[in-house]
């Protein structure tokens, strides 16, 4: 007696579907503006700003003049202070941003 051999289902579509080429083409996405992160629009209005402010006029300021708008957090001020404090302790002098009095900031 000779003994078929037995095909699986995933065997038989491996062999049926046919292999699809990647092009250059249809990898690039379509080109748009790049949004404003909180903190690149904080560093813009307070570029524009003479005088220090606190997180809470920064997002004031960053919603009148459209550069961002909080996706919908409870307390966008409290998230901006928070990633402010970040950044100057982690970059130091490098930072953007310097504290110059409780709850204001200014731009380096």
């Amino acid at each position: 007696m000779a003994t078929k051999k037995r095909t699986t289902k995933k065997s038989a579509l491996k062999k049926a579907a046919p292999k699809k080429t990647i092009t250059k083409a249809s990898t690039k996405k379509p080109v748009s503006k790049k949004k404003l992160s909180a903190l690149d629009a904080a560093e813009q209005v307070l570029a524009d700003s003479k005088e220090p402010m606190t997180t809470k006029e920064m997002i004031e300021q960053m919603a009148a003049k459209k550069l961002w708008t909080s996706p919908g957090g409870a307390m966008p001020h409290a998230t901006l202070y928070s990633a402010i404090l970040r950044e100057i302790n982690a970059k130091g002098k490098d930072a953007r941003f310097k504290k110059t009095e409780r709850g204001k900031f200014a731009k380096a």
